[in-house]
């Protein structure tokens, strides 16, 4: 496809999501979002691609919603609510959540709410040591928005999760790292290689469809008690042990090998 806001390659087993409007912080326009959604629905269909990275171009992540959008949502119309019976989670980026391959936002500056929803909304986040991060909703007269209010508590507790969200201070790289609202940093220079490298580990040590489902598991399980929890968990464990993948995983460490797995794409049912 021909991307205007983002640029897209796979590059290995990688697809990096590139935002591509640094004039602007990378902020987010109705194209951009839309543009980003075909992008990470493209990397689940294709095989070759093991799991996705976002970063942005420039000196930004991004800075959440474009001002002009941002104008036009709060024009004091209450917008539609999601159909209830619809199977879409509402918030802009929470379909990551249910996407069958890891998405790591590689965070090479500001992420400001929508951007901060977009790493937050992502599986792991590797941040710049340059980078910072803000939610800055209610500084605009907004709430925790996009299931912010779901994950932030999730990641770094609920004390900390209402101090992000009430006060919008800006947190260093390094404060987000003890906070737990970032996974890990990296030197400026490495950090889309620091990225790259993780998922190029993924493809040669760990099964795709196991990666798929253990994604599902734990997210799945954060809204259940243990027992609902242990008891789904052990149905799956029971369907995987009987997989070709765990044949051909006993099978490489027997042969002092890497296993070769199956990937996931287009005829794959998530």
């Amino acid at each position: 496809m021909n991307y205007t806001d983002i640029e897209y390659e796979v590059i290995g087993s990688v697809a990096l999501l590139t935002l591509n409007r640094p004039e602007k912080l990378n902020a987010f326009t109705y194209h951009t979002l839309r543009e980003i959604r075909e992008a990470v629905d493209a990397s689940v269909q294709n095989p070759e691609v093991v799991g996705i990275v976002i970063t942005g171009n420039g000196r930004g992540f991004s800075s959440g919603l474009d001002s002009a959008v941002l104008v036009s949502v709060t024009s004091g119309k209450t917008p539609t609510t999601t159909d209830e019976a619809s199977d879409e989670l509402p918030g802009i980026f929470s379909y990551l959540l249910e996407v069958p391959k890891p998405v790591i936002s590689a965070i090479n500056g500001v992420a400001a709410g929508g951007g901060l929803i977009l790493a937050l909304m992502s599986d792991i986040r590797i941040a710049a040591r340059d980078a910072a991060l803000t939610t800055v909703f209610l500084k605009r007269g907004l709430i925790a928005e996009h299931g912010s209010s779901w994950i932030l508590p999730r990641l770094v507790g609920t004390g900390r999760a209402l101090d992000l969200l009430w006060a919008s201070d800006k947190v260093t790289a390094e404060e987000a790292l003890s906070l737990g609202l970032v996974d890990r940093l990296s030197e400026p220079e490495n950090l889309l290689s620091d990225a790259l490298e993780y998922i190029e580990k993924l493809a040669v040590t760990s099964a795709p469809a196991a990666i798929a489902e253990t994604k599902r598991l734990v997210y799945s399980h954060l809204g259940k008690g243990y027992r609902e929890a242990l008891i789904e968990a052990n149905v799956s464990q029971n369907t995987f042990v009987a997989r070709p993948d765990a044949k051909e995983g006993a099978q490489a460490l027997i042969e002092k090998r890497m296993p070769k797995f199956e990937r996931l794409g287009k005829d794959d049912i998530f």
